[in-house]
């Protein structure tokens, strides 16, 4: 177990940070009669999530064909809409 004032804790709080990590648990005080007012306890890390791709690219067996690359329809620049 670790002790550290407030001020200790401003000036070395990567370092207290890293012992936290390691197990060790840090109190905090404060006044004059360092009374504790919080604690940095060590917390389980957090589980890898796995990435996930988007759209297509999620689909392994997506293939994009040659009728992508053809002329669109007549009407399908949307010319004539609205009148």
């Amino acid at each position: 177990m670790v002790k550290a004032t407030i001020f200790e804790a401003k000036t070395n709080l990567s370092a207290l940070v890293k012992k936290a990590q390691s197990g060790e648990v840090v109190i905090i005080t404060s006044g004059r009669k360092k009374t504790p007012v919080a604690t940095l306890n060590p917390i389980e890390p957090a589980q890898p999530v796995a990435k996930k791709r988007l759209g297509a690219l999620y689909d392994p067996n997506f293939v994009l064909t040659d009728a992508f690359w053809e002329p669109l329809p007549k009407g399908w620049d949307g010319e004539g809409e609205g009148e």
